[in-house]
């Protein structure tokens, strides 16, 4: 069964997030030229930064629009179970925004829209 473990956020400004986030007692780290920060919750969840320019590397068609700077990512058991579940979210009728592929990172991932549009990233260790 995939399991929520990220929560991803689109950034323009990846300094200023770090700062926004650090004054919410989130223990970001001080990395604001990397494209890409993280840190756990406490409850294990991971939150992600990611600078525009990461996710233009992936989804060139990408633009900033009011609410598409979120997305969930679930973690899968296997590469398999991206493909499948994936699948079947097609099959019922859900968005799928970008088909399963093995990503440059090193991860088989996916991406689907929930009922209201919010970015759904499928993934798993290749």
């Amino acid at each position: 069964m995939a399991q929520l473990n990220a929560i991803g956020i689109v950034t323009a400004d990846m300094a200023a997030s770090i700062r926004f986030y650090r004054l919410l007692g989130l223990d970001m780290p001080e990395t604001p030229d990397e494209g890409h920060v993280e840190t756990f919750l406490p409850n294990g969840v991971r939150l992600m930064l990611d600078k525009e320019d990461v996710v233009l590397s992936f989804r060139p068609d990408w633009k900033r629009e009011t609410g598409n700077q979120l997305a969930l990512a679930f973690q899968c058991a296997s590469p398999a179970e991206v493909d499948a579940i994936f699948t079947e979210a097609k099959g019922a009728g859900f968005d799928a925004e970008k088909e399963p592929w093995d990503a440059f990172w090193g991860q088989r991932y996916a991406q689907l829209r929930d009922p209201d549009g919010v970015l759904v990233d499928l993934y798993a260790p290749l």
